[in-house]
């Protein structure tokens, strides 16, 4: 495929790279995205009868009806035993290599880290982290997900909550400004698995002004790419990654 030996080329010629994901990274793990047909925002679930995804998952659930932010954050959000994939583990061997610099991320699952990613920014935030929301002592992923009481609490007595960006918040600040630093300074910025329509995350690629674009989705983006410098491969992030494998 032409678009492999360009994609092989260009990351060969580079050791300042940024990759910025989204939900596809990770439904090869078999994380459900949100939007799709078959995502989370689309699947019945009577337990949650007349709510809707977005209240379930914002500020305003946690704060007016914790126990069942919670039910649901428990029910939904748990990736405690998914696995990195090929897609995480190939961007881990960049990194290694010196190739990689950063990863963007807009997923909260922590499966780059756990792939051996050292520099990611959660744009998002992760549930891997816990902090109360009283003392913001810090507590590990567990901790909510093995809680017995409907809503955790910490030592102080305040609410135990994830460190995930939800509805009516906005984006950790130091996360952004090193995303919006990191795609700034990029040679190569690599996008894959996000139809870029989730703002104000999908805005921050508008930063980068480096040598090449690639993008890497199923489906066609209208996002504009230049003649002769920016590239589009369309495939699943891992099948795309494994294909370089096999070029090597």
């Amino acid at each position: 495929m032409d678009e492999i030996k360009r994609l092989k080329e260009i990351i060969d010629g580079s050791d300042d790279i940024v990759f910025f994901g989204g939900a596809g990274v990770s439904t090869e793990s078999g994380v459900p995205d949100f939007r799709s047909a078959d995502g989370l925002y689309n699947t019945p679930d009577v337990r949650f009868d007349g709510y809707r995804p977005e209240y379930l998952l914002s500020r305003d659930c946690l704060e007016r009806e914790p126990a069942v932010f919670f039910e649901y954050y428990r029910q939904k959000l748990d990736a405690r035993a998914v696995e990195p994939n090929y897609a995480h583990k190939y961007l881990a061997r960049l990194e290694e290599e010196g190739k990689l610099r950063a990863v963007v991320t807009q997923n909260i699952d922590g499966l780059h880290g756990r792939a051996g990613s050292k520099t990611v920014y959660e744009i998002h935030g992760t549930t891997e982290r816990n902090y109360c929301s009283r003392c913001r002592k810090s507590y590990p992923s567990d901790y909510i997900f093995n809680s017995k009481d409907p809503i955790p609490r910490c030592s102080c007595g305040g609410v135990v909550r994830c460190d995930v960006t939800l509805y009516g918040e906005s984006l950790p600040e130091d996360a952004v400004e090193g995303a919006v630093r990191a795609i700034s300074a990029a040679d190569v910025l690599i996008i894959g698995g996000t139809s870029l329509t989730v703002y104000p995350a999908a805005s921050y690629v508008r930063y980068f002004r480096g040598s090449h674009l690639v993008i890497i989705n199923r489906d066609r983006l209208d996002y504009p790419l230049r003649p002769e410098r920016d590239l589009f491969v369309q495939g699943s992030i891992g099948a795309v990654f494994s294909a370089l494998d096999a070029a090597e």
